[in-house]
């Protein structure tokens, strides 16, 4: 595998904590995970007039740069291909004030391909990765602009409740805004939020569509399209193909047995803080004729003398068929599926129920911090039952062992990760610098692999997060991030089956600027 000198990593030591920021302005933070958090938002206004005259508009620019580094390439069709992307963009939002409890925010993003086409001679397959999102993968795989409004939402306060109808964020265990790229992952939903018994938040929500970040419209929550056949080759870009998506729960598969292509969510979301030190988290997600998952969490901190903090924290996760597991299958790349549904017998024989969804993943952590340093272990384990379904870009193993580009909740799955973060401006030793290094280690089911009923293989994954800020650049952002993935070789032979199963470098390097 081709590796730059690590000396550059083991130097800088240190992958940022999601709640972790670098770039701080007089109304903003710009969080590690790229999503911005308001400081100031206009207040309550005396007429509708004011609502509008006394609304706030801001403003972000961004650049985003991302180098592929393969150990093999297939310059075929679905093969691997080095490939460079560079995405500028950025957005505008508008909030206005708030009359009588009730206001809204419109989001319009955008973002334009510098770089070469990464369209593969002789087909419409673009070798773009996880860098696709700075641009829209065009029907005939050419590089496209985005410019959509990903946020439209009305808004009503009252007391400790709100209320937000309309294309928007949503964040949670299983749902994120994932603003990492250029656009974010926005949904056409309906969100309730009340504060009213103490240390207590509750979320409910209806959600109706997504739009990923790679795309121009709103879609399926759930509904795939391979864009193998007929007028499908125009569906695809309008259906949900996020990188962790249930292929078997495809257009055709649902509407063959006369199911609902658009079906809706429901979503419930508990967090309490009542006990002293001790965080709890529970989510359930909905979706009434397909699956159900429940998630419960909680972390425990505890004073450990000289300024040391360790805080264990356990997550379960369930996944309880509905129906899915009929339709596609328990495998996420949707050769469990029966034969009429694009499965095949092999694949099937190596789940333990080929036609149920139901699943579950057990994780666990260690968090050790003092000031500026924080050191992370963790651990999860996939039940041998089914793959678990999450398109929505929040990750059900993520802050404990789900590494940048990294899928591991496959069936029979066992991970475990150490992280350490350090914060150097914190620490008085680089003004603006805030570092992060992980190391993980993914076992997958070869069994499942030598199959084809999942397409991953065992892999370890080094992982090097820098941001950096300077006073003589207020409001700006830089950061560098690199990834080495050794996996081990897949057993497909065929140059036109290979998939993430290889063993790769990656490169990103962004810019921020709020204004």
């Amino acid at each position: 595998m081709k590796l730059v000198n690590l000396s550059i990593v083991a130097a800088a030591t240190c992958l940022l904590a999601t709640s972790a920021h670098a770039l701080k302005t007089e109304d903003r933070n710009l969080k590690a995970n790229g999503q911005i958090e308001y400081l100031k938002a206009p207040g309550a206004v005396n007429s509708i007039g004011e609502m509008f005259t006394e609304g706030e508009v801001y403003g972000r620019m961004r650049s985003n740069m991302f180098w592929w580094d393969w150990e093999n390439e297939y310059h075929v069709a679905g093969g691997t291909a080095d490939n460079n992307v560079w995405g500028i963009g950025g957005s505008l939002v508008y909030k206005t004030g708030f009359y009588n409890g009730l206001g809204a925010t419109v989001g319009f993003y955008g973002t334009t391909p510098i770089s070469n086409e990464n369209l593969v001679p002789g087909t419409t397959s673009n070798s773009g990765k996880a860098g696709k999102d700075a641009y829209r993968t065009s029907i005939d795989g050419k590089e496209s602009g985005i410019g959509v409004f990903a946020e439209a939402y009305g808004e009503y306060k009252a007391g400790k409740t709100n209320l937000k109808v309309g294309r928007q964020g949503i964040d949670s265990i299983m749902l994120a805004t994932n603003d990492t790229k250029m656009v974010p992952n926005t949904f056409e939903a309906a969100m309730v939020e009340n504060k009213d018994i103490p240390s207590t938040t509750i979320r409910a929500g209806y959600v109706m569509s997504q739009k990923l970040r790679d795309h121009q419209t709103f879609h399926s929550i759930l509904a795939y399209d391979s864009g193998t056949s007929g007028s499908s080759k125009v569906d695809k870009i309008y259906q949900n193909d996020d990188s962790g998506v249930h292929k078997g729960l495809s257009v055709k598969n649902i509407r063959a047995l006369n199911e609902d292509a658009n079906p809706e969510m429901v979503l419930a979301i508990v967090e309490n803080k009542s006990i002293p030190n001790l965080k709890l988290d529970a989510e359930y997600v909905g979706i009434d004729g397909y699956f159900s998952t429940v998630v419960a969490e909680a972390n425990y901190q505890i004073a450990v003398g000289n300024g040391w903090t360790l805080t264990p924290g356990i997550r379960y996760l369930g996944q309880m068929d509905d129906g899915a597991g009929k339709i596609g299958g328990a495998s996420l790349n949707g050769k469990v599926a029966t034969n009429a549904n694009g499965g095949n017998l092999t694949a099937r024989n190596s789940y333990t129920n080929p036609s149920s969804v139901d699943g579950n993943i057990w994780m666990g952590r260690l968090v050790l911090a003092n000031g500026p340093l924080s050191l992370m272990a963790g651990y999860s384990d996939v039940a041998d039952k089914a793959d678990i379904i999450a398109p929505w870009r929040g990750f059900p193993t993520g802050g404990y062992t789900r590494d940048m580009a990294q899928l591991n909740w496959i069936a029979n799955t066992q991970s475990w990760m150490v992280k350490a973060d350090y914060n150097f401006d914190k620490a008085g030793v680089v003004p603006g610098l805030i570092g992060a290094l992980s190391y993980a280690d993914m076992d997958f089911d070869d069994k499942k692999m030598l199959a084809v009923a999942s397409d991953l293989s065992d892999r370890s994954i080094i992982h090097l997060d820098l941001i950096q800020t300077f006073k003589t650049l207020p409001n700006m952002e830089f950061k560098f991030r690199f990834a080495a993935i050794d996996a081990e070789a897949s057993t497909k032979t065929s140059p036109t089956l290979v998939v993430d199963g290889e063993s790769y470098n990656e490169y990103r390097f962004e810019i921020n600027y709020l204004f």
